[in-house]
């Protein structure tokens, strides 16, 4: 952990076009508004956060609601976490029973508090369930049940969303992109322990006039939200990729 005029950075990797994680991921101990999880999941305060983000984004479909909440809850949980893991062989600490989360006006996440700043692992880094599993087994899993139960998105839906958000991260943190465990993540059907994958089959990479795009496997339900863009040529949907 370094500092940056007086200011407590949770990773040196949050630096440069990678600074912007120091919002979305820090200390718990400086996020004063934050919820822990646990609490969060438990409490109600998630169907609150789901009913506040309908009224605000006048949705009416939960699933596109549950939906897109779960696309900023898991762009702010899992794009520090890579940053950090790739840049700095730094594992944050992500289990979900020792994080806080803290929510804009509108509903949606806004930041994650972390206990400490975990460790640093001079490993390699070339299998990627290795260096997922802190997130996908201490924390993922646990949201994407939520996700269901709460707000009737189907866990597949709910891994897809994620999957958007590691394999961007993966591809653009360093300095040479990481594309063969991205496409590693996304290709293997059983995990190195034989449990089934849940990012299988998430994401494909395809060529379009000329140029290579990645798409989802499962709409995000964006369309179904008013004044939501298009995810353009990432969309499922062909019927929406040109909106």
């Amino acid at each position: 952990m370094t500092e940056s005029g007086g200011a407590k950075l949770l990773s040196a990797a949050f630096a440069g076009p990678h600074a912007w994680c120091n919002e979305k991921m820090m200390l718990a101990e400086d996020l004063s508004d934050g919820i822990p999880l646990t609490t969060f999941f438990a409490s109600g305060a998630f169907e609150r956060a789901l009913a506040t983000y309908a009224e605000t984004s006048h949705g009416t479909d939960r699933r596109a609601v549950a939906s897109m909440w779960s696309l900023y809850y898991f762009s702010c949980l899992t794009i520090p976490y890579v940053v950090a893991r790739v840049l700095d062989h730094q594992t944050l600490p992500v289990g979900f029973d020792e994080m806080t989360v803290a929510l804009s006006a509108d509903g949606l996440p806004r930041a994650f508090g972390v206990a400490t700043p975990g460790d640093w692992r001079d490993d390699d880094q070339r299998e990627i369930f290795s260096v997922l599993a802190p997130l996908m087994e201490g924390h993922l899993a646990r949201v994407v049940s939520h996700l269901k139960t709460v707000g009737g998105i189907s866990p597949r839906l709910a891994w897809n969303n994620a999957a958007v958000y590691i394999d961007y991260a993966l591809r653009t943190a360093g300095t040479e992109p990481l594309s063969d465990q991205a496409d590693a993540m996304v290709g293997c059907r059983l995990m190195p322990s034989g449990a089934p994958n849940p990012f299988f089959d998430c994401l494909r990479h395809e060529e379009e006039d000329g140029t290579r795009v990645c798409r989802r496997k499962i709409c995000c339900l964006r369309y179904l939200l008013p004044g939501i863009p298009s995810c353009g040529s990432l969309c499922a949907l062909p019927s929406q990729r040109k909106q």
